[in-house]
Protein backbone atom coordinates (compact mmCIF):
# COMPACT_ATOMS: atom_id res chain seq x y z
CA UNK A 1 0.00 0.00 0.00
CA UNK A 2 0.73 3.78 -0.47
CA UNK A 3 0.96 6.10 2.75
CA UNK A 4 0.91 9.76 2.80
CA UNK A 5 0.86 12.14 5.06
CA UNK A 6 0.08 15.89 4.86
CA UNK A 7 -0.82 18.70 7.49
CA UNK A 8 2.63 19.88 8.91
CA UNK A 9 3.66 23.30 9.59
CA UNK A 10 5.30 25.71 12.12
CA UNK A 11 3.47 26.68 15.11
CA UNK A 12 3.92 28.68 18.00
CA UNK A 13 4.26 26.59 21.59
CA UNK A 14 0.55 25.96 22.83
CA UNK A 15 -0.83 25.66 19.30
CA UNK A 16 -2.08 22.78 17.12
CA UNK A 17 -2.02 21.47 14.06
CA UNK A 18 -3.82 18.42 12.56
CA UNK A 19 -1.75 15.86 10.63
CA UNK A 20 -3.52 13.61 7.91
CA UNK A 21 -2.72 10.14 6.76
CA UNK A 22 -4.23 8.70 3.55
CA UNK A 23 -3.35 5.03 3.01
CA UNK A 24 -4.40 3.13 -0.48
CA UNK A 25 -4.02 -0.59 -1.64
CA UNK A 26 -4.89 -1.51 1.96
CA UNK A 27 -8.48 -2.91 3.64
CA UNK A 28 -8.61 0.04 6.06
CA UNK A 29 -10.74 -1.64 8.32
CA UNK A 30 -8.61 -4.48 8.95
CA UNK A 31 -4.72 -2.81 9.38
CA UNK A 32 -3.53 -0.70 12.12
CA UNK A 33 -2.03 3.15 10.81
CA UNK A 34 1.08 4.51 13.26
CA UNK A 35 2.71 7.84 13.66
CA UNK A 36 5.89 7.74 14.66
CA UNK A 37 8.12 10.84 14.73
CA UNK A 38 12.39 11.76 14.51
CA UNK A 39 13.74 14.81 15.57
CA UNK A 40 17.40 15.48 14.04
CA UNK A 41 19.95 13.34 16.08
CA UNK A 42 17.05 11.55 18.24
CA UNK A 43 15.68 8.03 17.70
CA UNK A 44 12.62 7.29 15.95
CA UNK A 45 9.69 7.64 18.37
CA UNK A 46 6.15 5.85 18.26
CA UNK A 47 3.90 8.77 19.26
CA UNK A 48 -0.20 6.80 18.48
CA UNK A 49 -1.65 3.93 16.57
CA UNK A 50 -4.79 3.22 16.07
CA UNK A 51 -6.68 -0.57 14.83
CA UNK A 52 -9.12 -1.28 11.97
CA UNK A 53 -12.64 -1.01 12.90
CA UNK A 54 -13.04 -4.92 12.59
CA UNK A 55 -10.80 -5.08 15.48
CA UNK A 56 -12.04 -2.33 17.42
CA UNK A 57 -10.79 0.58 16.47
CA UNK A 58 -8.42 0.53 19.77
CA UNK A 59 -6.17 3.03 19.87
CA UNK A 60 -3.17 3.78 22.12
CA UNK A 61 -1.18 6.54 22.73
CA UNK A 62 2.69 6.86 23.86
CA UNK A 63 3.38 8.63 27.18
CA UNK A 64 5.00 11.74 25.55
CA UNK A 65 1.75 12.81 23.80
CA UNK A 66 -1.12 11.21 25.78
CA UNK A 67 -3.89 13.76 26.52
CA UNK A 68 -2.62 15.98 24.02
CA UNK A 69 -2.50 14.26 20.74
CA UNK A 70 -5.94 12.58 19.41
CA UNK A 71 -6.46 9.78 16.64
CA UNK A 72 -9.68 9.95 14.58
CA UNK A 73 -10.55 8.48 11.26
CA UNK A 74 -12.54 9.70 8.13
CA UNK A 75 -15.63 7.54 7.91
CA UNK A 76 -15.84 6.07 4.07
CA UNK A 77 -12.29 7.14 3.43
CA UNK A 78 -8.91 5.57 3.87
CA UNK A 79 -7.97 8.48 6.13
CA UNK A 80 -6.39 8.74 9.92
CA UNK A 81 -5.99 12.01 11.64
CA UNK A 82 -3.68 12.91 14.54
CA UNK A 83 -4.93 15.99 15.98
CA UNK A 84 -1.88 17.74 18.49
CA UNK A 85 -2.83 19.88 20.77
CA UNK A 86 -0.93 22.09 23.67
CA UNK A 87 2.73 21.60 21.19
CA UNK A 88 5.64 22.44 22.71
CA UNK A 89 8.96 22.76 21.09
CA UNK A 90 9.90 19.10 22.18
CA UNK A 91 7.55 17.59 19.26
CA UNK A 92 9.26 19.33 16.78
CA UNK A 93 10.09 16.15 14.46
CA UNK A 94 9.80 14.74 10.92
CA UNK A 95 6.42 12.81 11.70
CA UNK A 96 5.23 9.63 10.18
CA UNK A 97 2.55 7.47 9.29
CA UNK A 98 2.84 3.94 8.82
CA UNK A 99 0.29 1.23 8.19
CA UNK A 100 1.11 -2.43 9.68
CA UNK A 101 -1.13 -5.74 9.75
CA UNK A 102 -3.53 -5.90 12.87
CA UNK A 103 -2.18 -7.47 15.99
CA UNK A 104 -3.34 -6.40 19.85
CA UNK A 105 0.75 -7.04 20.72
CA UNK A 106 2.86 -4.74 18.24
CA UNK A 107 1.55 -1.54 19.08
CA UNK A 108 4.40 1.29 18.17
CA UNK A 109 6.98 -1.61 17.09
CA UNK A 110 7.98 0.18 14.16
CA UNK A 111 9.63 -3.35 12.86
CA UNK A 112 6.19 -4.65 12.20
CA UNK A 113 4.78 -1.89 9.88
CA UNK A 114 5.49 -2.50 6.45
CA UNK A 115 4.63 0.98 4.47
CA UNK A 116 5.40 4.17 5.36
CA UNK A 117 4.83 7.74 4.10
CA UNK A 118 7.90 9.77 3.15
CA UNK A 119 7.14 12.45 6.34
CA UNK A 120 5.77 16.09 7.28
CA UNK A 121 7.53 18.37 9.20
CA UNK A 122 6.77 19.77 12.08
CA UNK A 123 8.08 23.05 13.63
CA UNK A 124 6.93 24.31 17.26
CA UNK A 125 8.83 27.36 18.00
CA UNK A 126 9.22 29.22 21.40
Amino acid sequence: GQVTESGGGVVQTGGSLRLSCTASGVDFDDVAMGWFRQAPGKAREGVACINGKAHGGSYFYADSVKGRFTLAREPGKNTVYLQMNTLNPDDTAVYYCAVRPWSALWRLDPEKYTSWGKGTQVTVSS
